[in-house]
């Protein structure tokens, strides 16, 4: 029997036992024309195969297809098992690049618009008994400059630091049966001055009289629980723990969370969590985790892997990446330019590891009137899906956005975007664009990709004017500051590979010259943080600390001796 690839649980911070996992091979076809639907491809059968949930531009899907496709189908069938009768059955996709649409036996179930946010179609009553019929359309037009692509390359080679193109199913597909009445969306929100933790629960179907009850525990300890009756399809209430252990970098104090829905002491629907109680907070220029001064210890981890291209390989794979991040005194990273999948970041919280979420915004323009119905009505549902992730520790929408024209729309577009994200979250900070054009942040980065330690030194020195970057395209206003970008310090053995300025000519000058940078950074008693580019090397890009096949450059334990040395702006005086 053939396993399943990618066979774990693939929402972990909310669990249910009641589903299926769909990955695995199906049926396949390209559709250069986009003209499927016309040709009766929902209806036929299709003319080769692909392991799902890899990009048919990935070895590990089996096609290895690495042109532009306009369009490209998916089919297979399956049965759902006794259990799941008289259940309202839902399918779920972890993410489809870019615009897809599916149907059950035949009758079209949803579509939706969107590479990276995770989402969910009813398919109750297209089901019937017996075996059933999946079809799955994805369209990607990345070249017709309506979509965020982030770091897919708009050409058809990969180049400087733009790589392999994915199309279509990316994570997992999966179905999941429910009651009548189910937990829809669940926000958790810490309260750790408190010790107490506050939900919000979105419920589905006629919830009248029905009852949500939280109970916390702590290595399987008792630690508290709370019950609030639903108010119309909503339940609010305040959980407070017994004892109050917070979650910080290193430091991942989780507790297991235990959801249930009941009406008449029966119960309706339940789900097994977690949550963290931690805070981010700033003080002048300082960052603030639960109150103490933390210097943000960041990596770029662009995502991307040899054989999966957006697809890990493996849940291990996953957590191997924040492990080797983590080894060399890292304690976090800038997730760039993609939204990655909810096992990171449950590995991330697992582990004590700070994230920066971000979009792939790379391919549309801010200034463009239709970016706030693209690329914001995505953008929002991320920040909802991720919304309860302690190791989640601020938002970046946008990187790089300049105003070569359209100068007030585009200032507009990120104004707006930023305050949308604060109404959505306000509880942690947010960066409008990393270094680029700042319309309104809670951050000041910019990206310095200099490497001259001693410019750096100079620039970076203490009591240095904070300055104008870009000819005067980037203005500092105060607050918060960090360098969100540095280094990409080139080191290969490759002829044609790509990274930042001219590369050192021996390990010690590499070695000495990332002491350099790191350390004005470090030195800095007005900085924040640092972001290093970066983690790994992405097919031509060779200036990661680690291979594409994550084997270590140097070792690491002599970067993490650099990385861990006292930052001036964690001292508490």
């Amino acid at each position: 029997m053939q396993s399943i690839p990618r066979p774990e649980y693939p929402r972990p911070q909310f669990s249910r036992p009641t589903w299926m996992n769909l990955n695995g091979v199906w049926q396949f076809e390209i559709d250069h024309g986009a003209s499927g639907r016309s040709r009766g491809m929902v209806d036929r059968e299709l003319h080769g195969t692909i392991t799902v949930p890899f990009c048919p531009e990935s070895t590990l899907s089996g096609v290895g297809y690495t042109d532009f496709m306009a369009a490209v189908w998916y089919r297979r069938s399956f049965t759902l098992p006794e259990e799941a009768r008289g259940q309202r059955v839902l399918l779920h996709f972890g993410a489809v690049d870019y615009r897809c649409e599916a149907w059950v036996n035949g009758r079209s179930v949803g579509t939706h618009e969107g590479g990276y946010a995770s989402f969910t179609f009813e398919i109750t009553d297209a089901l019937q008994a017996g075996e059933n019929t999946l079809v799955v359309c994805a369209d990607d037009n990345q070249r017709g400059g309506r979509q965020p692509f982030g770091k897919q390359s708009e050409k058809y080679e990969s180049h400087g630091c733009s790589y392999t193109r994915t199309t279509g199913i990316w994570q997992t597909v999966w179905l999941e049966w429910v009651s009548p009445v189910y937990l829809r969306n669940v926000r958790l929100i810490p309260d750790a001055q408190n010790g107490a933790l506050y939900l919000d629960a979105t419920l589905d179907g006629d919830a009248r009289g029905m009852e949500l009850a939280a109970e916390a525990s702590f290595a399987g300890e008792h630690q508290g629980c709370a019950k609030a009756y639903v108010d119309g399809n909503h339940a609010r209430l305040c959980l407070k723990v017994k004892e109050a252990r917070l979650w910080a970098p290193g430091s991942p104090n989780l507790y297991d969370l235990k959801l249930t829905l009941a009406k008449d002491g029966r119960t309706v629907d339940a789900m097994d969590s977690y949550f963290a109680l931690r805070t981010v907070s700033f003080a002048g220029k300082k960052c603030l985790i639960n109150g103490k001064p933390v210097f943000q210890r960041l990596v770029l981890d662009q995502g991307f892997y040899p054989d999966g291209i957006y697809t890990a390989p493996s849940d291990e794979a996953l957590r191997g990446d924040i492990e080797m991040s983590m080894a060399m005194g890292f304690n976090g990273a800038r997730l760039h330019q993609k939204v990655f999948e909810q096992r990171y970041l449950y590995w991330a919280d697992k582990l004590g590891y700070l994230c920066w979420g971000e979009m792939a915004s790379w391919g549309i323009d801010p200034a463009r009137p239709h970016t706030m119905t693209v690329f914001l009505r995505e953008w929002l549902e991320v920040v909802n899906r991720d919304f309860s992730a302690p190791c989640i520790v601020g938002w970046c929408p946008y990187n790089e956005v300049w105003h070569e024209s359209n100068e007030g729309l585009r200032e507009l577009t990120l104004q707006m975007t930023y305050r949308a994200t604060k109404a959505a979250d306000p509880t942690r900070p947010v960066i409008d664009t990393s270094g680029g054009l700042h319309a309104e942040t809670d951050i000041y980065d910019t990206h310095d990709y200099e490497q001259d330690p001693a410019v750096y030194q100079e620039r970076y020195r203490p009591g240095a004017q904070l300055y104008d970057r870009f000819d005067g395209r980037q203005h500092y206003a105060g607050g918060p500051m960090f360098v969100s970008e540095y280094g990409g310090i080139r080191w290969t053995d490759k002829p044609d590979g790509w990274g930042y300025g001219v590369a050192p000519t021996s390990r010690e000058e590499f070695l000495s010259r990332y002491e350099g940078l790191t350390m004005a950074l470090l030195n800095n008693p007005e900085h924040m943080g640092f972001c290093y580019t970066q983690l790994t090397d992405v097919e031509q890009e060779q200036n990661g600390l680690y291979t594409y096949e994550r084997v270590a450059k140097f070792p690491p334990e002599v970067i993490a001796e650099i990385n861990r040395r006292p930052a001036a702006i964690e001292n508490d005086g």
